[in-house]
């Protein structure tokens, strides 16, 4: 059964660079995104879900804050099991 899963960014900053792109398979832990925090930090987001990317709500460039939608993922890690 596939689900639908909602990824936020965690930080405060601004998106320095967009890794993924739509309709792109992803694998658990694979970085997605690169946000600069407001102290100059580079983080990698990524995700413990394997899906495909259904859409991308931000650009590099974007600020973002805590709770901000950056991607919308179908989760297929469920397939297979049960």
């Amino acid at each position: 059964m596939e689900h639908d899963e909602i990824i936020t960014s965690p930080y405060h900053g601004i998106i320095k660079e967009v890794i993924i792109k739509e309709k792109e398979k992803i694998s658990e832990w694979e970085p997605l995104f690169v946000i600069q925090t407001l102290n100059g930090e580079d983080r990698v987001i990524t995700v413990g879900i394997r899906g495909s990317v259904q859409s991308i709500e931000v650009q590099e460039g974007d600020e973002v804050i805590p709770g901000m939608v950056l991607t919308y993922v179908k989760d297929d890690s469920y397939i297979g099991s049960h």
